[in-house]
């Protein structure tokens, strides 16, 4: 074991470098306890344990005793099938590193988690690499995490709950088999990056512009054709990765259009004409009505639409070199632009640019990257 100890000579007094050694547990659940022991007596207490490569199948026993001011610990590249319940006696651990294991099964993380000192201490989660299904729900309820990285599992969906974690910072969910993104994930205030590139997502939710916060967006290799108007409320946002996506090549329009109720009509007559009234001229229910009413985005139609309006893709020129297709809503089909090609100079502008969108500040286009 002389080669551990010249890793942690090198590594400085805080950290125990057993990385790479390619021997037997008992071989290192006895280094452990030998330097669990001599640390008893030392002045400063050991705060990183690196135990990566060691083709560990279990945690070492050792970590439930010998090292109580553990901050950081990385078990990565091993064959760890569980992580037992020496994990839950590391209770000021802070940054946990277990990706590239066979983490995934029932029993892969210990009973007890979320009721642990974990729950309030843990705030760096890196599971990626592993074989996990689902989200566990105890990692759910890990309330100071600050970054969670699950990328290269196998999970099908992102739980609604996400939405408990509060503290999140980054959240990293690429190379799954993810097909849509819940409008919970809006809730993260703190959010500033999230990963979910290699999905099979197909749809961003408007609710993603809740996210203030975000500087960084990857959704590149989905199955994305448009993304919702909304995305241009992320003021924030510095980068924004939609390659490898069946974008959409030219506007389009949906082939069914529901014309609107006799209640729409009067309300959009109304509206339209400025015509005045009284709460006392008008029925209530189309009193309140009138309140729910959406300005039509075309600048040369004037319109508004309630209930009933027509769906359509149209692109947003950034930087003068990208095209982005957001959803836009407008009032009746007579205020759907023509189709577009591709082929059209990213210069050009569509007869429905809508004020909003001229609006847009040059530099926060400049921020966005599609690629």
């Amino acid at each position: 074991m002389e080669e551990a100890g010249a890793a942690v000579a090198t590594a400085g007094e805080a950290e125990l470098n057993l990385s790479r050694l390619s021997v037997s547990l008992e071989t290192l659940e006895s280094e452990l306890e030998a330097r669990g022991e001599e640390r008893r007596g030392a002045r400063e207490a050991l705060v990183r344990l690196l135990l990566p490569h060691n083709r560990l199948v279990s945690l070492p026993r050792a970590l439930g005793s010998g090292f109580p001011h553990l901050q950081l610990l990385d078990v990565s590249g091993n064959a760890l099938t569980a992580l037992g319940p020496e994990l839950l006696a590391l209770r000021g651990l802070r940054t946990l590193l277990a990706k590239n294991n066979r983490l995934g099964g029932p029993g892969a993380l210990p009973k007890g988690l979320a009721q642990s000192p974990l729950c309030r201490s843990l705030q760096v989660l890196n599971l990626s690499g592993n074989c996990f299904q689902e989200v566990p729900t105890s990692l759910l309820e890990l309330r100071a995490l600050q970054t969670l990285s699950l990328g290269g599992n196998q999970l099908q969906s992102i739980p609604a709950e996400i939405e408990n974690l509060r503290s999140l910072e980054c959240l990293y969910l690429g190379g799954n088999f993810i097909k849509e993104i819940p409008p919970e994930l809006g809730n993260l205030p703190s959010l500033n990056y999230l990963v979910l590139c290699d999905n099979k997502i197909q749809s961003v939710p408007p609710q993603l512009s809740q996210l203030h916060s975000l500087r960084s967006l990857s959704l590149h290799n989905n199955l994305l054709t448009y993304l919702p108007r909304e995305i241009l409320n992320l003021i924030h946002l510095e980068e924004l990765s939609l390659r490898g996506n069946p974008l959409v090549v030219r506007f389009v329009r949906d082939l069914t259009y529901d014309p609107p109720t006799l209640l729409e009509l009067a309300a959009r007559t109304i509206k339209i004409r400025n015509i005045s009234y009284t709460p006392y001229d008008l029925p209530g229910n189309l009193l309140r009505y009138l309140s729910l009413a959406s300005n039509c985005p075309n600048p040369k139609c004037g319109g508004v639409y309630f209930d009933c309006c027509v769906r359509q893709i149209k692109f947003v020129d950034f930087c003068g070199k990208y095209r982005l297709p957001l959803m836009h809503y407008l009032c009746s089909p007579e205020c759907s632009s023509p189709c577009s090609s591709a082929s059209h100079s990213s210069t050009s502008q569509s007869e429905s640019d809508s004020e909003d969108e001229a609006s847009v500040a040059a530099h926060r286009m400049q921020k966005v990257l599609l690629g």
